[in-house]
């Protein structure tokens, strides 16, 4: 059942990792024509900042979730990795709590938030509920709890510890 479990968050970590890119690449696509139909076609289109904003929104909460498991998030790692033994890991502990608290957080309010504005309308997108623009808020957060259980049933992940440690085979030279 372990085996299955990192081999499903090793699948979900990914996920994120593509969502997040592919939100960042697209935001990166889209400010530049709102820029362009502005100053030089001299007719501002009204989609690019709101889509802009919301695949900010996608991008922060699943990059988040997916930093928080690959342990590159420095107000996760920073304060812990100076410590010596003991200390590290009762802090770690304390900090997997603390983020698995703030992940019940976002699902509990960001589930509200969701159906409270289910029936409104982005202005610029009127076929886009509000809630469900703000379902990355929730969603983000069960992600994140889900690499928290993770990390305190399994440890750090392996896949990605192995992936990130660079191993310089012997006579190798170094630039």
């Amino acid at each position: 059942m372990r085996d299955a479990y990192l081999r499903a968050m090793r699948t979900l970590y990914w996920a994120c990792v593509w969502i997040a890119g592919v939100s960042i690449i697209v935001m990166t696509l889209v400010i530049p024509w709102g820029v362009f139909t502005r100053y030089v076609l001299g007719t501002g289109s009204s989609w690019p900042e709101p889509l802009a904003i919301q695949l900010m929104v996608i991008f922060t909460f699943f990059g988040a979730a997916a930093c928080y498991r690959a342990n590159a998030h420095i107000a996760v790692a920073l304060f812990r990795d100076m410590l010596p033994g003991r200390g590290r890991v009762a802090l770690g502990v304390i900090v997997d709590v603390l983020m698995a608290l703030l992940a019940l957080f976002m699902i509990v309010w960001g589930f509200k938030l969701c159906r409270e504005t289910w029936d409104s309308s982005i202005a610029e997108f009127p076929w886009l509920s509000v809630g469900l623009s703000y379902s990355p808020l929730p969603l983000g957060g069960i992600v994140t709890l889900l690499f928290i259980v993770e990390h305190l049933w399994c440890g750090p992940a392996k896949d990605l510890e192995e992936a990130t440690s660079p191993e310089i085979s012997e006579g190798a030279e170094l630039n």
